[in-house]
């Protein structure tokens, strides 16, 4: 990094610095939109199926940590080892973790990865990750967060060292129904839209919005099935989004499990199975047994069905990451 990168901004850019706190906070998140159509000030990346995580150097040490604050240093030791290597000693970026497969984002090859801490168990897995990183918070003890979007991304490419694992999220600056489209052809997940002048926020903005290739979100834990037949573990997750104050029932999803998964996810369902229903309805299953509303399942399915319910679901994976009283019904906006 040269050392007066951020001394040969402009004034008026340099008035939008200041002294970064110790804390950088939440991290900033996208709105889903079924805005299609897109002025000049936007910038559109790769929508990336993984963990989101925030970085930082600083007086040699490097953290990792997950958007509700877990630790991820001992689960990707390679990633932290890459930034504590970077010539510029004192950073936060946010970014995403990923595991490629063929040159997608895999989010079921990653959970692999996910919640483990012993070196040995790493290695073991086998799975290589990536982190793709796309902002840059703070720099030299500076708070970056006030610059606009596309200056921070510039920035980014100069502060850091892009060495595998760290990859730079590249983008494209403009986009729309086509560069979706292209998206979806690669099987991609999707776009998410940035708007260029924009500062980074903590939290929601309507200056992120994701647009989807195919419907899917966070879903609650709130009960499971028996098996039938050979199966083993159990037969579908009973799943819920909080909404006015109570969990509201979204359906079941019985596919997308293999035997390894049916088992290891049985054991934490009977860790935590109640008595009583999490869910403010009822729900109509037979041999249904409830849990307490804690774990976060990622879905994937086709569209929601008048009355409220997912059509066609798979199960994707859990989501360490996030926590379930978070977890609401995500509809398209507008800009």
């Amino acid at each position: 990094m040269r050392p007066d990168l951020l001394q040969r901004l402009p004034e008026g850019q340099r008035r939008l610095l200041r002294p970064a706190d110790d804390d950088p906070g939440a991290p900033m998140l996208a709105r889903l939109t079924d805005l299609r159509d897109f002025g000049d000030d936007w910038l559109f990346e790769r929508k990336l199926d993984g963990i989101r995580m925030l970085a930082s150097l600083r007086d040699g040490r490097v953290e990792l940590w997950s958007r509700t604050g877990q630790r991820l240093n001992a689960t990707y030791p390679e990633v932290a080892e890459a930034l504590a290597a970077q010539p510029c000693p004192d950073f936060v970026v946010d970014g995403e973790v990923v595991a490629l497969h063929r040159g997608r984002t895999d989010f079921a090859l990653l959970q692999q990865r996910s919640g483990l801490t012993a070196p040995a168990a790493v290695r073991a897995s086998g799975v290589a990750v990536t982190y793709y990183v796309f902002d840059l918070l703070r720099v030299g003890g500076i708070d970056t967060t006030r610059l606009p979007q596309r200056l921070r991304k510039t920035l980014l490419r100069d502060v850091l060292d892009f060495r595998a694992p760290l990859r730079f999220t590249p983008h494209r600056n403009h986009g729309g129904q086509q560069l979706l489209d292209q998206a979806c052809g690669r099987g991609w997940e999707g776009l998410i839209a940035k708007r260029a002048s924009a500062p980074y926020t903590h939290g929601r903005s309507p200056n992120w919005l994701k647009l989807k290739c195919e419907a899917g979100q966070e879903l609650v834990v709130g009960g499971f099935t028996e098996p039938s037949g050979s199966r083993v573990g159990f037969g579908a997750l009973l799943l819920g989004y909080h909404q006015g104050g109570r969990l509201r029932y979204a359906g079941k999803v019985g596919t997308g499990y293999d035997t390894a998964t049916l088992r290891s996810l049985r054991a934490r369902l009977d860790a935590i199975e109640v008595d009583r229903p999490p869910f403010g309805e009822p729900v109509r299953e037979r041999g249904a047994h409830w849990v307490r509303p804690e774990l976060v399942a990622q879905v994937g399915f086709t569209e929601w069905t008048r009355d409220g319910r997912l059509r066609h679901p798979r199960y994707l994976g859990l989501r360490e990451d996030k926590a379930a009283a978070d977890v609401v019904r995500e509809t398209p906006r507008g800009r």
